[in-house]
């Protein structure tokens, strides 16, 4: 059940797709603030539906936001297709709004961020997928603020 509060906050679960592990990053409106949730496994593509589920239960999300891999043109990569299909599988799921969104430079982004902060160390499986999650997030939430203002 939706939690209503005097403030007009909406909650968005962000996802950084992949063919092995897809990361999510949890944000809302009032801060304009993402940050990095969790990463899910995958197969083919397919994420485990049921830890997504948890995800999706406990946080009551107003709206998902998916990143769509492309080519710094703007074309689409191979990749491109699997995530818009994640995308429309989020939807028919959980009936919830889904928003693609461009992602181009945030894994090389969240890769240097985290070696910044602790080197190779900071690199291990699943934490860039959060983290790109995250600025895939943060970016929409500034666009979208961008746009109202």
């Amino acid at each position: 059940m939706k939690k209503t509060t005097k403030t007009s906050s909406h909650i968005f679960i962000g996802f950084d797709f992949g063919l092995k592990r897809i990361g999510v990053a949890i944000g809302q409106t009032i801060t304009k603030h993402a940050r990095p949730l969790d990463t899910i496994k995958a197969k083919s593509g397919i994420p485990d539906w049921n830890a997504l589920t948890k995800i999706i239960n406990k946080w009551l999300p107003d709206a998902l936001i998916v990143g769509i891999p492309l080519h710094m043109d703007g074309t689409d990569q191979t990749i491109s297709h699997h995530a818009r299909q994640f995308a429309k599988s989020l939807h028919k799921r959980y009936q919830l709004p889904v928003y693609e969104t461009d992602e181009r430079l945030t894994t090389k982004d969240a890769r240097e961020r985290l070696f910044a902060q602790g080197g190779y160390q900071a690199l291990q499986d699943g934490q860039v997928d959060r983290v790109a999650a995250q600025l895939i997030l943060q970016n929409w939430l500034a666009a979208k603020s961008d746009k109202n203002n």
